[in-house]
């Protein structure tokens, strides 16, 4: 290896110089400072732990973006953390559960930190996001969702990543539409995936050469169509008249999540994808995204997750969501330059040093000359400083450049 080939970083990793680390720890506390003011406690998972409780209720495509590494003090499988989730789902499982004799609520729970992935999950993504996101487990009701997608909301507020669309959807349409379908599990597979790739004719067929019953064949045709604005709830509602139960009591928590987020965020561009199944390996409910235009994928997603944390020996009803911290920054109009800070000379003396702590007190940021030269007032301009600290006949000062 040469020395140049000793800077190089593997394909997707990226280092944070000082511009943009400013800039993503300044948002990172912003929005940790606003899940604390709705009530979420951070929790801050291991980097790795084993796969068994790492991959507990996770996709197939989480668990093929995980590392796997052989820990050589026990030799079991470890996991580096391709997703957070799972890990404060234990925490609310095991660790608050430790608690339950003193209060089974609902939990709140916030985090901010990175995860790696074995490969990015698109052309300009990095391998190692920063996922930040909130997670409520405790509460079955409409109401978990709602707050949920309306945190979400105000953090690309906060953000200000400009006009933001949120899709809902529900992915238990899906599920108990094909299980009244009868389906067997390849054929499932073979549907899902026609009709994430929104593949109408491909889906048709598929249908009316596996599924027997005219109606629920009609009701999935008609389900791999309906997405649009909020129009789409009311073709639902005479597509799905008819269906089984679940399917209508499905249909009714969409509803009534709409109608709540509406009532919060009146102004809120809601959109409806019925056909959503992002995250169907595990999600078992409510499927919510925040959209922006230009942007050609989700800025943050989430979803009801009921159930993950019995293997944890306490199944709760739970719901989250999470966005890349790093691509809300990158999408972010605001303002994130730090401060202009002030020289000072580097010198033994306790009423420089005093007046320096002072500065520093009060929110300032002071950088110290090291090398006992003044420093032209071009070279601190580079540094960023547009002030200098000066001894005068009444003391050291601050002044101008």
């Amino acid at each position: 290896m040469t020395a140049t080939d000793r800077w190089l970083l593997p394909e997707g990793v990226e280092e944070i110089l000082p511009a943009e680390a400013h800039r993503l720890e300044s948002l990172r506390r912003q929005l940790l400072d606003l899940y604390a003011a709705w009530g979420y406690d951070l929790v801050i998972t291991p980097l790795m732990e084993y796969l068994d409780s790492l991959l507990v209720g996770s996709s197939h495509d989480l668990d093929l973006q995980t590392f796997k590494i052989t820990d050589q003090l026990t030799g079991r499988m470890m996991g580096v953390r391709a997703d957070i989730t799972p890990q404060v789902a234990r925490i609310d499982a095991y660790c608050m559960g430790r608690q339950a004799e003193r209060y089974q609520g609902p939990v709140r729970l916030c985090y901010a930190d990175h995860v790696l992935h074995t490969r990015p999950r698109g052309l300009l993504a990095s391998r190692v996001p920063m996922r930040i996101g909130a997670e409520l487990f405790g509460h079955a009701g409409a109401g978990c969702d709602i707050e949920l997608i309306c945190l979400m909301h105000e953090t690309l507020e906060v953000a200000s990543i400009g006009e933001i669309h949120v899709v809902l959807g529900h992915v238990g349409l899906f599920r108990n539409l094909v299980d009244a379908a009868l389906l067997d599990q390849d054929t499932e597979a073979e549907l899902f995936g026609a009709i994430q790739r929104k593949a109408y004719a491909e889906t048709d067929a598929l249908l009316a050469a596996r599924v027997e019953d005219p109606a629920i064949r009609q009701m999935l045709e008609r389900l791999s169509r309906l997405s649009g604005d909020e129009s789409v709830l009311a073709d639902a509602e005479e597509a799905f008249r008819s269906a089984p139960e679940a399917v209508r009591h499905n249909f009714q928590e969409l509803q009534e999540v709409a109608r709540g987020v509406k009532q919060r965020l009146p102004d809120v561009t809601l959109g409806f994808d019925l056909c959503e199944l992002r995250g169907y390996e595990y999600h078992t409910g409510i499927v919510f995204a925040a959209y922006t235009p230009g942007y050609g994928q989700s800025v943050a997603q989430g979803g009801r997750y009921d159930g993950i944390g019995q293997v944890f020996g306490r199944a709760r009803p739970a719901s989250g969501f999470d966005a890349d911290l790093k691509a809300i920054a990158r999408l972010s109009s605001r303002d994130f330059s730090r401060g202009k800070c002030i020289s000072a000379p580097c010198a033994d003396d306790a009423e420089l040093e005093k007046l320096i702590a002072q500065l520093r007190q009060a929110g300032e940021r002071v950088i110290v000359d090291l090398d006992k030269d003044v420093a032209t007032d071009e070279a601190l301009r580079v540094l960023g400083c547009d002030r200098r600290i000066q001894r005068t006949a009444t003391g050291w000062q601050v002044g101008g450049l």
